[in-house]
């Protein structure tokens, strides 16, 4: 069971995607783990075999528990644990033969809601919204009711139409509040803000779409995205995870991508190698990214690795946002909205369309002046966006 952040103590096995004897690779999905943050499509690491699997659908286990067992192609198959023996029963004491012989009580049949195959996570949803599971059809593997199934029947129960891929609002909330708690209260932030003249980047981008067929075409946040990757290039003290009482930086940059569910909450998983994308494989990315979070599936290391987090209000009208560190991260920049306003070009003034950028660093890796110079290179390199 992989750890899919910092707020995340347990997750339950709902799909099994793979079978024992199936040939696996690297970067496979072979399985679905229901989360506080929803559906997580499980990838792996190795390529094999799988041999056989160690967690049963609809069961809850911790973090770091194996789900599964892979071996080496060629390698023989791992024979599975011997159970002890039961004990044999005792023989029992013979009964006198003036005694006359106990009739055992008739044992009613089980109740159709003990039958019931339920994940612990879809019970406890179903025992808060008063749902019956023995009226709930399971449509996970092998009957399994799922979070989904217990969100529909509580749907259809009071009377309004089901949201496809609907995820447990109330669970995802409780979890960033326990993150971001867990974060004001570790981690010493500090916040520093610029503004930037985007027009360059807005030309390019303009110029670039109208060569692009529509779904295909850019928008800033690709720019935004890969112009903090190339900043934490150069400086690294913001691209890694402080852990154990240090500060861990990563080779890698894993761009954290900040992206609204419908109907409420956030995740923020991980464009992989974003320094190293292109603009256009970074937007594709993007796109791709943000589809499967509004049908509620990603993977799990999109979710477990981001090494800084990106976030944008601007469409929202926001001008300026102050983001906190998701832990164990050391950093994460937030785009406001593009305004116009009077703005000084060498030694006139004209009316340049500008975004206020912003900082949220952890003193404890990074400080003031390093911070300032992180963001005044963000801004260097979206003044020359056809060199991102």
């Amino acid at each position: 069971m992989p750890s899919l952040g910092a707020d995340m103590e347990a997750g339950t096995l709902v799909e099994r995607l793979k079978t024992p004897g199936d040939a696996v690779k690297r970067g496979d999905i072979v399985a679905v783990v229901e989360t506080q943050k929803g559906a997580i499509e499980i990838e792996i690491f190795e390529d094999g075999v799988l041999d056989r699997w160690l967690v049963e659908p609809g069961v809850e286990v911790p973090v770091g528990t194996p789900l599964a067992l892979i071996r080496k192609e060629g390698e023989a198959a791992v024979p599975a644990p011997v159970q002890p023996a039961a004990p044999a029963p005792k023989p029992a004491a013979p009964t006198p033969p003036s005694a006359p012989a106990a009739i055992a009580p008739a044992i009613p049949p089980p109740s159709a809601g003990a039958e019931v195959r339920v994940s612990p996570a879809a019970r406890r949803l179903a025992a808060e919204r008063g749902v019956d599971l023995a009226k709930v059809a399971g449509s996970g593997p092998g009957g399994v009711v799922v979070l989904a199934d217990v969100e529909a029947a509580a749907v259809a129960k009071a009377g309004a139409p089901r949201a496809p891929g609907a995820i447990n609002l109330d669970q995802m909330r409780a979890a960033i509040a326990a993150a971001m708690s867990r974060s004001k209260r570790e981690i010493p932030h500090y916040y520093l803000s610029n503004t930037i003249d985007i027009g360059a980047a807005q030309d390019w981008v303009s110029v670039r779409n109208a060569e692009l067929p529509p779904d295909r075409r850019l928008v800033l946040g690709a720019l935004f995205a890969k112009a903090t990757a190339k900043a934490a290039q150069a400086f690294p003290e913001f691209n890694g995870f402080f852990q154990e009482g240090a500060f861990k930086p990563s080779a890698a940059i894993h761009v954290g991508v900040a992206v609204s569910i419908r109907g409420g909450g956030l995740v923020a998983p991980a464009i992989h190698d974003a320094a190293d994308l292109s603009v256009d494989e970074l937007m594709g990315r993007m796109r791709d990214l943000v589809a499967r979070v509004r049908a509620g599936r990603f993977r799990s290391s999109e979710i477990a690795d981001p090494t800084i987090t990106v976030s944008s209000l601007g469409e929202r009208g926001v001008e300026a946002l102050y983001g906190v560190i998701y832990p164990s991260q050391v950093a994460i920049v937030g785009f406001g909205k593009v305004v116009e306003r009077p703005w000084a070009v060498g030694e006139a003034m004209a009316v340049r369309p500008l975004v206020t950028t912003t900082l949220a660093a952890d003193h404890r890796v990074s400080d003031g002046h390093r911070g300032a110079l992180f963001l005044a290179k963000v801004g260097e390199l979206l003044q020359k966006p056809e060199a991102l």
